[in-house]
């Protein structure tokens, strides 16, 4: 099954400074670096379910926080 993406245009207010720096750390522009944030705190989330779903099943913890 092909998963579509769907694109809509949205207007954000976002720091000026953040923004700017993570496009020197490699996003190509400002499209991106929002689309790159957005899918870390989604994948951040997805991990945290996962995580709390299993606890105390097998002794797996989360070190990076």
């Amino acid at each position: 099954m092909v998963r579509r993406t769907r694109i809509r245009g949205k207007q954000v207010r976002v720091d000026a400074l953040k923004l700017a720096n993570a496009k020197r750390r490699g996003c190509g522009n400002d499209t991106e670096a929002i689309d790159r944030a957005v899918t870390l705190v989604v994948s951040e989330e997805e991990i945290d379910q996962t995580l709390h779903r299993i606890g105390g099943k097998g002794g797996v913890k989360k070190v990076f926080r």
